[in-house]
């Protein structure tokens, strides 16, 4: 019999231990276990939602325990996680099984002789029911919305304290399931025909071609996904790409493309015009390449390469994409591991991100475009990354530049510019 709580746990785990992707790590752990369909919603809800949370989980935790919440063993303190999730979040769950599920968790595993003290634990947080501070103070917003004090000082900094915490509320929602229409093999009336004729939900969006799926839906399930009908990829990147006015037969470069989703709508909008995709990656390289062949888009020829680095035999291209590496501060309903990374180095990062869009100016013709793009909200990762660039290189000017704020568009938080020689 499936114990979908150990499930959870045991992704926690993994995700604390070797600082995995958390929708990697799901994934693997609910195959694994053999989880079906049934249960795979509540795993997930569960798993994700300690994740979004755990700030405020350890907050909680810690007013029941006189030793440092660091010194609780692994199973016990994802175990104690788990139990006060589903009783502050979670309201089909009853307390009681909250607490004696996680409580005997512990008891089958090699933790068991902390069993004892969980039950204590989460006994006095039942009996207490922790309040959590309201007030809009950093430290408050750190324990209320669980996230780090120097990602709230960030956005504060950039966008002052009301639009902080609408960016915090929306990054402990759902995210919405979005897709690319492979337009080469289907059109997307009878794509949304297709699913809704299978009972899921799926309804258009304000860009064409561009599909919202049902909250749930389990995407490589799906035949039209095996069948390379679709891509996975979020409105803000879709919105990016177009407005690279891409032409067929175009010539285009996608400097750091994995997983490949640029790449993927660049080369249905490209027609046969050739795309290169780089990665300094060799298995993020086959991640692209294996997309590309689901989807039958032979146009596109995945390459290793550091593109911090000029290389000549690559040619020159009429459109280059330059979605440079970032801290991610735009997605963390997605990857709420990102809150918790400590080792980030910011500054090497900007001098990345520059390097890698100083560089692209060797690639693009003489009439090209440049888009350069990244999927955090840090102003010093976008509008003065771009900035700096324009200041060294005259001949070149922006044409265009937006940012999506989750609050006000819906969507995950995103920036890119269109750039183009004068």
């Amino acid at each position: 019999m499936i114990n979908r709580r150990k499930i959870a746990l045991d992704a926690l785990i993994t995700v604390g231990e070797n600082y995995g992707y958390s929708n990697i790590v799901l994934n693997n752990t609910l195959i694994e276990s053999g989880a079906g369909g049934e249960d795979k919603p509540f795993i997930t809800a569960l798993f994700y939602g300690v994740l979004d949370r755990r700030i405020t989980l350890d907050y909680c935790i810690s007013q029941y325990i006189k030793k440092p919440i660091t010194r609780i063993t692994p199973i016990s303190l994802n175990a104690l996680r788990l139990a006060v999730y589903q009783i502050l979040f979670m309201d089909k769950v009853p307390e009681s099984a909250a607490v004696n599920e996680s409580v005997n968790l512990v008891k089958n595993s090699k933790e068991r002789f902390n069993a004892g003290f969980v039950n204590a634990v989460l006994r006095s947080f039942l009996r207490d029911k922790t309040e959590l501070p309201r007030d809009n103070s950093v430290p408050s917003l750190k324990i209320r919305y669980s996230c780090p004090e120097w990602i709230i000082k960030s956005f504060i900094a950039d966008y002052g304290t009301d639009e902080t915490v609408s960016l915090l509320e929306h990054f402990l929602t759902a995210p919405r399931i979005t897709v690319r229409v492979n337009t080469s093999a289907i059109s997307e009336e009878e794509f949304i025909a297709g699913l809704s004729g299978k009972g899921i939900a799926a309804e258009p969006s304000n860009i064409e071609n561009c599909v919202i799926l049902s909250l749930g839906t389990d995407i490589e399930s799906l035949d039209e996904y095996k069948n390379g009908l679709f891509h996975v990829q979020d409105i803000p990147s879709q919105s990016a790409v177009l407005r690279l006015g891409i032409e067929r037969g175009d010539r285009i470069l996608d400097m750091c493309a994995s997983p490949g989703g640029k790449s993927f709508t660049a080369a249905q909008l490209s027609g046969n015009g050739p795309v290169v995709s780089c990665d300094i990656h060799e298995n993020r390289v086959k991640l692209i390449s294996d997309g590309a062949a689901r989807l039958n888009l032979k146009n596109i020829s995945a390459v290793v390469r550091d593109s911090r680095t000029f290389d000549s035999t690559l040619g020159k291209f009429d459109k280059v994409i330059c979605d440079a590496p970032c801290s991610g501060l735009g997605v963390i309903r997605r990857k709420p591991e990102i809150k918790y990374k400590e080792d980030i180095d910011l500054e090497l990062l900007e001098k990345t991100q520059f390097d890698i869009l100083d560089n692209a100016t060797n690639y693009l013709t003489s009439e090209g475009t440049l888009l350069y793009s990244t999927c955090t909200l840090r102003r010093a990762e976008n509008e003065e990354t771009v900035n700096s660039f324009l200041k060294k290189h005259n001949g070149f000017e922006k044409i265009f530049e937006h940012t999506f704020l989750p609050s006000r568009d819906g969507t995950d938080g995103f920036y890119y510019a269109v750039i183009k020689r004068r």
